[in-house]
C-alpha cells in the first residue's frame, strides 16, 4: 500500500494513476472522501480515506501500515508560512508511523536561493526534512505543461500568453510523466533515498508552445510577450518566478534524466498538445 497525499489535485491524481497502473495498492488522503473526484477513486479500487495536510494525528494514521508515501504541500490556498507548517506536519508524522520511504514533492531550483516566495518555502521544508534524517527523496518538477491549460479563453481568441521571451526555453514537464517517475523512485527505494531528483520532460520556447498548441487546436495561436512589470504588479510571488524564468531558468539535465528513467516514454509538449482538447482559435480583427 502507498500513500498518496493530494490525491484529488494534479500531481497528487498524477501520481495515482501511475501507481495504480503498475498494480500498486493506493490509499488517498483527501478533505473529503464525498467529494466527486473521491469517489472516482474509490472506483477505481483506491482506499480512500479523510486526512489533513496540517494535521500531524490523521496523517500519521493515514501513513500506518504504508510501504511509502508520496506527499505534496501547496502555498495557493494559504500562503508559504501554512505550506512550511504542512511540510513540517507531514514530516512529524512519517517520523511517528516509522515510514520506510517518504517521497516529497519540491520544486526545480528549489535550491537554489532563488528569493521566489513559494520556492523558499518549499527550500525550508526540504531542510527540514534532512534534519528529521528521514529515509526520503525529494521530487521536484519544473514547470507544468498543464499550466497552458489556465489561459483556454485567451486561445480561443488565437493567443497564447507568458511573462518569457518569445524565443527562450523554458523546461516543462507533463503530470503525467512526473507520476511515472515517483512510481519508478517509490519501486527501486535503496537506489533513490537520500537523493532529490529535478524533473523536466522538455524545453519549448514560448513561440514554439503557440504554435503546438496552433497545430493542435486547427487555428492560428499568436505569442504575445507579458511584460514583467505587469506580472509584478498583480503578484509579487509570480513576478518573481517569471523574473527568474526570464533570466535564469531552470537547470535539470534532461539527457541525464532520461538516461536514470530509461523506462519512460517522456512526452514532448508538441505531442502532450496534440492529446489535448483545445477550443477553436477565433483571432480578433
Amino acid at each position: 500500500m502507498i500513500t498518496v497525499l493530494g490525491a484529488t489535485g494534479g500531481q497528487g491524481g498524477a501520481v495515482t494513476q501511475a501507481l495504480l497502473a503498475s498494480g500498486q495498492g493506493v490509499r488517498a488522503v483527501v478533505r473529503n472522501p464525498a467529494e466527486p473526484r473521491a469517489r472516482r477513486l474509490a472506483e477505481q479500487g483506491v482506499d480512500v480515506v479523510p486526512g489533513n495536510l496540517s494535521d500531524t494525528a490523521s496523517l500519521t494514521a493515514a501513513f500506518d501500515g504504508s510501504a511509502a508515501a508520496f506527499a505534496v504541500t501547496t502555498p495557493f490556498e494559504s500562503g508559504t508560512d501554512a505550506e512550511v507548517r504542512q511540510g513540517q506536519a507531514i514530516i512529524e508524522a512519517a517520523g511517528r508511523a516509522g515510514l520506510a520511504h517518504l517521497v516529497l514533492a519540491s520544486v526545480a531550483s528549489a535550491d537554489r536561493s532563488t528569493g521566489i516566495p513559494h520556492f523558499e518555502s518549499k527550500a525550508r521544508i526540504e531542510r527540514v526534512l534532512a534534519e528529521a534524517g528521514l529515509p526520503a527523496t525529494v521530487v521536484a518538477p519544473t514547470y507544468f505543461f498543464e499550466n497552458t491549460m489556465g489561459g483556454l479563453d485567451e486561445i480561443a481568441q488565437g493567443t497564447l500568453s507568458l511573462a518569457v521571451p518569445a524565443d527562450t526555453p523554458l523546461q516543462q514537464i507533463a503530470r503525467r510523466d512526473l507520476g511515472a517517475v515517483v512510481a519508478a523512485v517509490i519501486a527501486d527505494p535503496e537506489r533513490w533515498i537520500g537523493r532529490r531528483v529535478e524533473v523536466a520532460g522538455d524545453a519549448p520556447t514560448p513561440r514554439q508552445m503557440a504554435q503546438a498548441i496552433s497545430a493542435a487546436a486547427r487555428g492560428p495561436v499568436e505569442y504575445r510577450h507579458v511584460p514583467l512589470d505587469l506580472v509584478r504588479q498583480a503578484s509579487a510571488d509570480m513576478g518573481a518566478m517569471f523574473t527568474f524564468l526570464a533570466e535564469t531558468g531552470y537547470s535539470v539535465d534532461i539527457p541525464a534524466l532520461r538516461a536514470d528513467f530509461p523506462g519512460i516514454a517522456w512526452t514532448s509538449f508538441a505531442d502532450w498538445a496534440a492529446d489535448q482538447r483545445w477550443p477553436q482559435p477565433r483571432p480578433l480583427g
